[in-house]
């Protein structure tokens, strides 16, 4: 298992379910310091592809018991998700969405401008056509995800190596024989490449390409948030990209812009109040972006055994219950939950794009 953030941590607990414990979990750095650190916590159903709607459904069924399954509080606010939406084209778009989400049970909804600025009441919504809201979306704390998982796992017998990095896999006709390390080698035949934005690199190790782009993102943190309501929803101004949740007694904001000059002029236009308070730290993470904006998740035929999971372009920490799930499951030679199948490598090459639309 190579990379210790959410999904890798994910998989090996999840090997663990299926009795499998003969497992290496490799992370070059401190587990969760990749990505899954620097991400904005999200957890949403919002989604427009349906594989994305059944990978939420499953994975946020796992975070909403994760703190009775894992005896760990993730800190998970269920305070909804509010998309704002100020062009007639996401309007319908997004009341696409709302209906597939709807066939599921989703309890999703379209508000109007007014709506909006009642569940969050410093947003300007002058310009707005309309928002959706969802009462079960919300924000967890990352890191605490990736050591629950990553404890429970190593309590099953998961062998944990951290600040180790991978410096080559060794494969013998299309066979995987052993990984490389920093520590020494460990021999194995099967691989999983959960790196994030490294994940690339990782693969070429095998023979492997897959198709990421990385993407820096900002987020940014004000301590002073008691103007704002107790209770905020992750809420997104889809054209711009600005985002933002209350964190702890403060807010912290962020979106595509790489320096907070740049976003303050959608910040401030969106929420006025944020220009009367202080950034106290800010911090940047990557965006592994696939061609389409949807995960990567598959075993290749060639080298045998190679398994991926990454190019979530954003969705890699709220999707890793389900993603993690299915990796072991493939592992396993089990009849998957979910088909992930159309998320497979392959369909680049047969250009079968799956895109989905509600990227932020």
């Amino acid at each position: 298992m190579v990379g210790g953030g959410a999904v890798g941590a994910s998989a090996a607990y999840h090997l663990t379910e299926l009795g499998i414990t003969d497992v290496v979990l490799v992370e070059r750095d401190a587990l969760g310091a990749g990505s899954t650190s620097k991400s904005a916590g999200g957890i949403r159903l919002q989604f427009a592809d349906e594989l994305n709607v059944r990978i939420a459904l499953r994975s946020i069924a796992e975070f909403e018991a994760f703190e009775e399954r894992f005896g760990v509080d993730i800190a998970f606010h269920q305070a909804g998700y509010l998309f704002l939406l100020d062009s007639a084209r996401d309007v319908e778009r997004f009341r696409e969405g709302l209906a597939l989400q709807a066939t599921f049970g989703i309890p999703s909804r379209e508000l109007a401008p007014a709506e909006a600025a009642e569940i969050v009441p410093q947003l300007e919504v002058g310009d707005l056509l309309a928002a959706t809201y969802c009462p079960r979306d919300g924000y967890a704390t990352p890191e605490t995800v990736v050591q629950g998982y990553a404890g429970a796992a190593a309590a099953r017998g998961v062998r944990i190596r951290q600040g180790t990095a991978v410096e080559g896999i060794d494969v013998r006709d299309d066979r995987i024989e052993a990984v490389r390390t920093s520590a020494g080698p460990i021999a194995t035949s099967t691989v999983v490449c959960a790196a994030g934005v490294w994940s690339k690199e990782v693969a070429a190790m095998a023979g492997v390409e897959l198709p990421l782009e990385g993407e820096a993102r900002w987020m940014h943190y004000t301590p002073q948030g008691a103007l704002f309501p107790p209770v905020v929803p992750l809420t997104i101004d889809f054209s711009t990209g600005f985002y933002f949740h209350r964190e702890g007694q403060g807010i912290v904001f962020g979106g595509r812009q790489a320096t907070l000059e740049e976003l303050a002029e959608h910040a401030v236009k969106r929420v006025p109040l944020l220009a009367e308070l202080p950034v106290q730290s800010s911090w940047w993470g990557w965006y592994e972006n696939s061609p389409d904006h949807n995960a990567i998740v598959g075993e290749t035929d060639r080298p045998g055994r190679f398994l991926y999971a990454t190019g979530f372009s954003g969705h890699g920490f709220q999707q890793s219950p389900a993603v993690g799930e299915h990796l072991a499951e493939l592992i396993a030679g089990r009849k998957p939950t979910l088909d992930l199948s159309p998320f497979s490598l392959e369909r680049f090459a047969r250009g079968e794009l799956k895109r989905e639309r509600f990227v932020v």
